[in-house]
């Protein structure tokens, strides 16, 4: 009986240690890179990237992840993170491609195909928004004290224990810089991290290369695994991409396992994901907000450009070519310097989420669409292109969305009902989930720029800094209707 009892025991036992070597091994290979991923992507940009300190990153923007481990290795310009020894995540920085995990290739293969840049122009010594020499004049109608309120109404901090994290603030007026604020450590110059404001980025190249006429908007999006005989996603357009109506069964859901983690910090190849994905519904008859549909259009912009080049998409001069693309033909001639979109272990942008760069450069992005896509009387993006992105999705319940931007224009039935119930109706807004916001107010000649790393994201009332900062400028002059004959 006692022999019979021992090898119940030692069998239970044996049981128990295939259950917890199968759990370590599921954990090490399904659930554990996605946290070490996260971190060690996100500890790498802010430090070689944003400049900041590596003991304020695990601080503030991973405070969440205490319990994953990382480090960084300033002479290899690396970063590596493990959760309690396992899944090992590497992210190697690149000198004008920012970082980029070592998924499917080394960190030794990644830096030896970064290609080189050409230095970027010095900033100009020039007034605001051109250069970077602000007024010290008053601009008239500008109540200073008040907007200086609202400055401190966006730094405060109500609840420690859930903090908000806002870095900067920078508020524009009549392409006036009339305030701006930095938390320590942070000033005018510093990139930041943009998250979703990323897709408002895509966009605007996409923008682009539809004003040089190799992408349509309304043509069947050049996607080749789409085209089988058959396949209903053939008639997914371009268009219908932008407006999040695609209709692929994409979750934007974050956490273990999700699609949408894996794309980000599991695969080499972000858009692929996305675009295996088959369809839940039929094209443009529901709005579903989709990372993956960000990194479809972040794909097909690079088939595109790369197309440009002898020998087409696939070689070392394409690559070259489409990796400065963005500087070439958006962030030069806007002035935006300090500009970095990181690309995917295959060298697509990720076009969804990874892009840096100053609270000014992001307020010249907005700037340039709160002037219909012309920068100091260049057209940069093709005229109507900013009405385009500014109307509202059919498909989205609350007038919420338009071009890979967010609006402010409330439901059909109900225009109260929107985003932001207390501001204006025309905002359109570049939006990260920690906070980041570009809010262009066409209706009152503004731009507001607010980034930050907010995990309680909740408790952020962008709604009341809108408000406070237009309450400091100038009332719009009343628009006289023309007589009706």
């Amino acid at each position: 009986m006692a022999s019979k009892r021992r090898r119940i025991v030692v069998g239970v036992l044996a049981g128990l240690g295939v259950v917890v070597a199968g759990g370590v091994v599921f954990v090490n290979a399904k659930i554990a890179p996605t946290g070490t991923g996260y971190y060690v992507k996100n500890l790498c940009s802010a430090v070689f990237v944003d400049g900041l300190d590596e003991d304020r990153v695990k601080a503030e923007d991973l405070r969440p992840y205490w319990y994953v481990q990382g480090s960084v290795d300033r002479e290899a310009q690396t970063a590596s993170a493990r959760l309690f020894g396992l899944a090992k995540r590497t992210a190697v920085y690149r000198e004008g491609l920012g970082c980029t995990l070592a998924i499917g290739k080394d960190v030794e293969t990644l830096r030896a195909e970064a290609p080189r840049f050409d230095p970027r122009p010095a900033g100009a010594d020039a007034p605001w928004p051109v250069g970077e020499v602000v007024s010290p004049e008053p601009v008239a109608g500008v109540d200073y004290e008040a907007l200086a309120d609202a400055l401190d109404y966006g730094f405060a901090e109500p609840d420690p224990e859930r903090p908000l994290l806002t870095r900067a603030i920078v508020v524009v007026y009549a392409d006036r810089l009339v305030g701006e604020r930095y938390a320590e450590g942070i000033d005018a110059s510093s990139p930041l991290l943009g998250w979703s404001m990323t897709k408002s980025l895509n966009a605007t190249l996409v923008g682009i290369l539809v004003g040089q006429g190799k992408l349509d908007l309304h043509a069947p999006a050049p996607v080749p695994a789409w085209q089988g005989e058959g396949d209903p996603r053939a008639a997914i357009t371009l268009d219908q991409l932008m407006r999040m109506s695609s209709g692929l069964a994409f979750e934007e859901v974050y956490g273990p396992l999700s699609d949408a983690t894996r794309m980000l910090f599991e695969v080499e190849d972000a858009a692929a994901v996305a675009i295996d994905m088959p369809l839940a519904h039929t094209p443009d008859t529901v709005w579903s907000y989709s990372s993956g549909t960000s990194n479809i259009l972040g794909w097909i912009v690079r088939q595109a450009v790369e197309a440009e080049v002898e020998g087409g998409p696939g070689t070392e001069a394409a690559w070259a070519h489409y990796a400065s693309f963005p500087r070439r033909v958006l962030f030069d001639p806007v002035g935006m310097d300090t500009a970095i979109m990181e690309p995917d272990p295959s060298g697509t942008f990720v076009a969804s989420s990874f892009s840096h760069m100053s609270a000014r450069d992001w307020a010249r992005f907005g700037l340039l669409h709160l002037h219909d896509g012309v920068w100091q009387g260049q057209r940069i993006l093709p005229e109507g292109w900013v009405e385009y992105v500014s109307t509202a999705s059919p498909t989205a319940p609350m007038g919420q969305y338009g071009g890979q931007w967010w609006l402010n224009v409330g439901a059909p039935e109900d225009p109260s009902e929107r985003r932001f119930p207390s501001s204006p109706r025309d905002i359109l807004n570049a939006s990260g989930f920690q906070g980041q916001a570009v809010i262009v107010v066409p209706s009152r000649d503004a731009v507001i720029v607010r980034l930050g790393m907010s995990h309680a994201r909740d408790h952020l009332d962008l709604d009341g800094l809108i408000t406070r900062v237009l309450a400091a400028l100038p009332e719009p002059e009343p628009t006289t209707e023309p007589e009706t004959p």
